[in-house]
This record gives C-alpha cells, sequence and structure tokens, in this order.
C-alpha cells in the first residue's frame, strides 16, 4: 500500500503541470498565428538560458513541461537538454534540511544552472540546422489520438489523463523496485575518480525521484563524493525522460537525447572534481 500511495502522490503532483502544458499546447494549435510562430522559434534563442534557470526550481514539473513542448516543436533539443542538466529533483530540499553549508548548496545548484546553459548553447551550435524546429502541433496530437476540433479544455484534460497514467504505471514500478533492492547498498564507496561520475552519471538517468533522493543522502552521509552528487543530479531529470520516450515517437532522437544527458552530466561531474 506504501508503494501504491507513493506512486499516486508522486504522479497527483504532475498533473497540474500537465494539464497546463496541454492546455497551452491545445491553445497554441487553434490559435497560432504567424506571429506567434516566429515569436516563439525567435525565443529558443534564449530557450537554454531561461530553461536552465526554471529547471533549477526544485521540482520535475519543469521537465514534463519541457518533454512535452520538444515534442510538438515548440523548443529546440538546446533548450531541452538546459532543463534536464538543471533540473534538482528532490535534491535541493535534502541538502537544505541537512546539515550542509548553504553556500555549498547554492554553488551545486548554481553550477547545474551553468552546466546546463553552457551544454544547451553548445548543443544548440553544433547542431544549428537541426534544432531550427518549426512548430508541429498537429503531428503531435495526432501521435497522440487527441481530438483537435473539441473543446480545448477536454482535449487538455483527454491528454492529461492519458500521460498520467502511463506515468503512474512507471512510477510504480520503480517504488517497487527501489522498496524491495537496498540499491544503495551496490553504490556505496564508489569513489574512484571517472568512474565514480560514469556509475553517478548512469544511476542518476534513472527516471525516478528516488535515484536522486539516494544520491543526495549518500553524499551528506559522506559515502559518495561530491562531483558523483553533481554527474547524477545533472543526468536525473525526474520523469521528463518518461514522457519524452512516451509523447516523442522518434526513438533515435530519444535516445540521442538520452545519450547527450548522460555525457553533459558525467563531464559536468568531471569538470567540477577539478575546478572544486
Amino acid at each position: 500500500m506504501n508503494i501504491l500511495t507513493e506512486a499516486l502522490l508522486d504522479t497527483c503532483k504532475l498533473i497540474p503541470f500537465l494539464f497546463a502544458t496541454y492546455l497551452c499546447l491545445e491553445y497554441i494549435e487553434h490559435k497560432t498565428t504567424t506571429y506567434i510562430t516566429r515569436w516563439i522559434q525567435k525565443a529558443n534563442l534564449s530557450g537554454p538560458l531561461v530553461g536552465s534557470l526554471c529547471g533549477a526550481i526544485p521540482q520535475c514539473g519543469f521537465s514534463v513541461v519541457a518533454s512535452n513542448f520538444y515534442a510538438a516543436g515548440i523548443i529546440s533539443l538546446g533548450t531541452l537538454i538546459a532543463i534536464y542538466l538543471s533540473t534538482s529533483d528532490e535534491m535541493l530540499p535534502i541538502l537544505i534540511s541537512s546539515n550542509i553549508p548553504i553556500s555549498l548548496t547554492i554553488k551545486i545548484v548554481i553550477y547545474k544552472i551553468i552546466c546546463g546553459i553552457l551544454c544547451g548553447y553548445l548543443i544548440a551550435f553544433l547542431g544549428k540546422k537541426q534544432t531550427d524546429q518549426s512548430i508541429n502541433i498537429e503531428e503531435f496530437c495526432r501521435n497522440e489520438n487527441c481530438h483537435c476540433n473539441a473543446n480545448i479544455w477536454r482535449s487538455a484534460l483527454y491528454h492529461t489523463l492519458r500521460i498520467s497514467l502511463f506515468i503512474f504505471l512507471i512510477t510504480l514500478f520503480f517504488n517497487a523496485v527501489f522498496s524491495f533492492i537496498n540499491l544503495q547498498s551496490y553504490i556505496i564507496n564508489i569513489n574512484t575518480p571517472i568512474i565514480g561520475e560514469l556509475l553517478g552519471g548512469l544511476f542518476g538517468l534513472i527516471p525516478n525521484c528516488s535515484a536522486s533522493v539516494i544520491l543526495t543522502q549518500l553524499f551528506v552521509d559522506n559515502h559518495i563524493s561530491l562531483s558523483i552528487l553533481i554527474s547524477g543530479t545533472l543526468t536525473n531529470a525526474g520523469v521528463g525522460l518518461i514522457v519524452l520516450f512516451r509523447v516523442n515517437r522518434r526513438l533515435k532522437e530519444n535516445l540521442k537525447i538520452l545519450f547527450l544527458t548522460y555525457i553533459c552530466g558525467v563531464i559536468g561531474g568531471i569538470v567540477f572534481s577539478c575546478i572544486y
């Protein structure tokens, strides 16, 4: 019952974000004009900066919003990666409630934001030809089998319920795994340089808030280094990756995003270990 309740609560926390996101998408699909389209595409120039700042707020809802917006062609790949990297999920509340100096907590958050901005713009620059996305909400809606001609509130609710059910089932699975398998015992004392960051980043890819909880608690208890925490929390975007694989039908593209998130997170952790 605890596993079921936690999965239900985790999903319910995301419902307002999901509904607001789909309501926005439905409105744009119905009301988009040339002016709005051009404005959104120009906004991508500042996307990684704004996205990284928003992602730093301790809530995985922004990564969920970003995944949906990316699938609909509203934000660029660079902006999506920036949000994923800066997302803190449960890290910040645990650090604040522990005996970790507030100055160190601020440094961690600022470093994640900087990583998101730099990596976001770098990816946008290197893949400029591929990331000049156009608004593609009609294709997004066809993939989701929604009724775009219906009332936008009803369509938004339809999307929200579909994705919420999917998130609930995946979250239930991971909560069960974390409840019956003591993963902390397998990742304690992995402070070998580079290897630790590689494993921390890999662990952070688990699309569940439990990953950030475990990593942060291990750092608080002095079982892992700060650079490993950085790697793991850079790659951990909450359930954002779950939503991405659900709403974006281009599997190769999703795998590329997963790879880029992992590489950026690991490099970010290694660089941090060299400068801190």
